[in-house]
């Protein structure tokens, strides 16, 4: 069987699955799965064209990682042809432990376990069935492979997630101030000291890509229509489990209801091979089966939050400098108690929260670049722009998101 197959992305054209290990990973059920899991969640509520799946950008995230490897090769590095398919491989696995929904599933229904640390679960299972042939892509995934820059490649402030992500985010969403030139960057890219650096004559790119992330951030990930949508699945999800700890049966598929039903944590994962199966057989229309059946539900809060995430009929939100006190919040209370909410309820209908977006963190996980005299230097201190050295800075906002015109008991 031919196993090197050719996909037609629209983001980059064609993309190459160059090995019998990268066909087999691809054609697995655990990673045919990120078809059913959209990429932006509940983006589509606000941008129309964001439909586009984990799938997809896994695959472009491979795509990058075979071009900088490439790229490298041509400067004169040696990396070894396992190397490179170990390399994809890592790249293309690395989202395997996203839910549906991701970070709302996880924050509510997985508090405490990563989807990072399932997906080395999941990795280790694949190279268990694979018998071993995973070995040098998980040892990049976690950091201890004797070459660092490979896992700089896979998880850094340069790594080819973020490249993907950002372009072909911008791409489904519309928002082209997100779009970088991944081509230009991935050009740029060198080795120095065993880390990744980048060219002087790339700092221009490296620039537009820090400020690309930054706009992403409040124009599509933090935008506030988004963040109203997510809190909202966030409250569904969280009062059906609190429906579910007092015996009450709500219509789920088997998989979802054990997950709404107990408290997993990342040894039940470890020790437990059908978990992983469950959680391998949840994706997006578990969650949308759930929501629609229960807008039927008789418990009011529960019907009313499913209805109106259903029809789109979102909660009010507003952003603050500063966390919100009394004299906003009281009156936000006093409408929704007059509007049937009561007081036991009312942590449904209005949530606070806040979102803080850095688009450079220097300290942390520096980008440096490699000087025409062979110095290494921060971007922040290579650029003569001062608003690199700005982006380094955590922007944190506080916000307000409250049911308006609620009416839950006649």
């Amino acid at each position: 069987m031919n196993k090197r197959k050719i996909i037609n992305d629209p983001v980059y054209g064609f993309i190459t699955i160059s090995s019998d290990l990268l066909f087999d990973l691809v054609e697995h059920p655990y990673f045919q799965r990120l078809r059913r899991i959209k990429q932006l969640g509940l983006a589509d509520l606000v941008y129309p064209g964001a439909l586009h799946t984990r799938f997809h950008h896994a695959l472009g995230a491979m795509h990058l990682m075979s071009q900088a490897l490439r790229a490298l090769q041509e400067r004169g590095h040696l990396i070894w042809e396992p190397e490179i398919e170990a390399a994809q491989a890592a790249i293309l696995l690395h989202d395997l432990g996203h839910g549906p929904f991701s970070h709302v599933l996880e924050s509510v229904l997985l508090p405490g376990v990563h989807h990072e640390s399932i997906t080395l679960v999941m990795m280790k299972e694949l190279n268990r069935q694979m018998d071993g042939r995973l070995d040098i892509a998980i040892q990049m995934f976690e950091g201890v492979y004797p070459r660092k820059f490979f896992h700089q490649m896979i998880s850094s402030q340069l790594d080819m997630d973020r490249m993907d992500y950002l372009n072909r985010d911008s791409f489904y969403s519309g928002v082209v101030e997100g779009s970088i030139g991944a081509d230009r960057l991935i050009k740029m890219l060198d080795i120095s000291q065993d880390q990744l650096v980048v060219e002087e004559k790339g700092i221009l790119s490296i620039e537009n890509f820090l400020h690309a992330r930054r706009l992403m951030y409040w124009q599509v990930y933090l935008h506030k229509t988004l963040l109203s949508a997510q809190a909202m699945l966030t409250e569904i999800l969280r009062r059906a489990r609190e429906l579910s700890a007092r015996g009450e049966n709500l219509f789920a598929t088997a998989d979802f209801s054990r997950f709404l039903n107990n408290n997993f944590t990342l040894a039940d994962f470890e020790e437990n091979p059908d978990l992983l199966e469950s959680f391998n057989n949840l994706d997006d229309n578990d969650v949308w089966a759930s929501v629609k059946g229960w807008t039927k539900h008789p418990d009011p809060v529960l019907s009313f939050l499913c209805k109106s995430l259903l029809d789109r009929h979102l909660f009010k939100i507003s952003f603050f400098e500063e966390a919100p006190g009394e004299e906003i919040l009281k009156p936000l209370r006093e409408n929704l108690l007059a509007g049937g909410v009561m007081e036991s309820e009312l942590s449904y209908f209005l949530i606070t929260g806040e979102t803080t977006n850095s688009a450079y963190e220097k300290e942390q996980d520096p980008i440096k670049v490699k000087m025409k005299n062979g110095t290494l230097l921060d971007i922040a201190d290579a650029s003569d722009i001062p608003t690199i050295e700005a982006l380094t800075k955590i922007v944190r906002k506080y916000y307000v998101c409250w049911g308006k015109n609620v009416s839950l008991r006649g």
